[in-house]
């Protein structure tokens, strides 16, 4: 089973992740991250509903530039139907050169649904490279485990 675990981990973060193509230094960007904090999967049951299984999301903020510190200015946790939930980052954090900052949803807070996200800014006060943000989903128990990662988008500028 841990030889599961680990090949499906080094095929999931092989290369660079998918959407995230290398872009030109910025300012800032507000970023799309999909997460999930439930999963369906199997048959439906007698009630017509597929089973649901919790998992708990890191979100790796990692900071791509060698030089530069970005700071992480927002970050909004929003439900399925497009409610917001909560800021996770209440005041600005820094992330030094190459460092990451991390946000954590726990399997327990599953409010968020099977089609939560969260829209992350960041800003630099001289053009860095763009940050690589990912959701690593998570449902560790013996026996029948669950992981898979997901990939932050800049979405359009206005």
């Amino acid at each position: 089973m841990k030889l599961a675990i680990v090949t499906l981990m080094v095929a999931l973060s092989g290369g660079m992740a998918f959407g995230q193509t290398p872009q030109g230094r910025s300012l800032g960007q507000n970023l799309y991250l999909p997460i999930y904090s439930h999963i369906w999967h199997g048959e439906m049951d007698k009630s017509g509903h597929p089973m649901k299984t919790l998992v708990s999301v890191s979100v790796s903020i990692r900071n791509t530039d060698p030089a530069k510190s970005i700071r992480i200015v927002s970050a909004q946790y929003f439900d399925t139907d497009g409610k917001k939930l909560r800021d996770y980052v209440t005041a600005p954090k820094t992330i030094g050169p190459m460092g990451t900052y991390e946000l954590f949803v726990p399997r327990s807070d599953d409010t968020g649904g099977s089609g939560a996200n969260f829209v992350i800014t960041w800003k630099s006060d001289k053009p860095a490279s763009p940050p690589i943000v990912e959701g690593f989903h998570a449902n560790l128990p013996v026996g029948r485990s669950i992981a898979f990662t997901s990939s932050a988008r800049a979405l359009p500028e206005e």
